[in-house]
């Protein structure tokens, strides 16, 4: 006789199991779209904007920037010595002229009797490096028609005997080609990106390095540090009076200070602005 061992029910039968090939079907279909929605976040994390693109994008704005209107004012350069004392002013006129592929800023020093002692004309053309154009002596009814032409490092002069060089009316660093952004912080109240502008040939006692604060919500300068090849500081630039008019940021004053000789010049606007009266 057969003896049967009794377990209390029935054996269920094993589940069913998929195959391994249909698996690996089901896998090689989800892996393109899986590619198409996770490759983009993988480049964006591991390919942020660089220091160095980030600067060329914003040097380019920066010369890209131009008045919205024509402008003739009048205004003064002041100067302060080593010792404190504030020379004599110099009266200035200062023009701007729109074209439609340029516009120029006119500076002229002017002697008390009203007679033009120094005239610069700065011509900033759409992607072309800056223009200057300059008479040092009075001249005729046109002082440009005999004004010498610079660019670049050759404007490296001053302006009316000031602590301004030609080539800082026109904010020359913009144009030199390693730009790139080193940090970003507060500046007189005011959240900055900071501009790094590198000569990469600059001339004995001119500048190699600028350091520029440039405003978030107005893309406006407000303080440049300028530095020679050792990394000595040479000047320090500042803006001083801005308000906003009409939608409109307009500029009212601004200051160089020469670390060398520790002078310092002021150069101030008569704009007549609103908000003044």
């Amino acid at each position: 006789m057969t003896t049967r061992l009794w377990t209390g029910r029935s054996a269920a039968p094993a589940p069913a199991q998929p195959s391994r090939r249909r698996e690996r079907r089901r896998e090689r279909r989800w892996l393109p779209l899986a590619a198409a929605l996770f490759f983009p976040l993988a480049v964006f994390a591991t390919e942020p904007t660089s220091p160095e693109k980030e600067g060329q994008t914003l040097a380019a704005e920066l010369r890209a920037q131009r008045p919205v209107e024509n402008l003739s004012t009048s205004g003064v350069l002041k100067q302060r010595d080593a010792r404190g004392k504030w020379r004599r002013q110099t009266s200035v006129r200062m023009e701007v002229r729109l074209g439609e592929q340029s516009w120029q800023s006119v500076y002229q020093a002017l002697a008390t009797n009203g007679l033009v002692l120094e005239t610069l004309l700065v011509t900033h053309s759409d992607g072309q490096p800056n223009r200057y154009q300059y008479l040092g002596a009075a001249g005729s009814d046109d002082p440009l028609a005999r004004a010498v032409t610079l660019t670049g490092d050759q404007a490296a002069v001053p302006f009316a005997g000031s602590d301004f060089w030609l080539a800082d009316l026109g904010l020359e660093f913009f144009h030199w080609p390693v730009q790139r952004i080193v940090k970003k912080e507060m500046r007189k109240s005011r959240s900055c990106r900071v501009l790094e502008s590198i000569h990469e040939n600059p001339v004995p006692g001119g500048y190699a390095r600028v350091l520029s604060w440039i405003d978030f919500e107005t893309d406006k300068l407000v303080r440049a540090e300028a530095y020679d090849q050792q990394g000595r500081l040479l000047k320090e630039f500042s803006i001083g009076s801005v308000k906003k008019i009409n939608g409109r940021w307009q500029l009212k004053s601004m200051e160089i200070r020469n670390e060398a000789t520790d002078s310092r010049t002021r150069l101030e606007f008569d704009l007549h602005l609103e908000a003044d009266r």
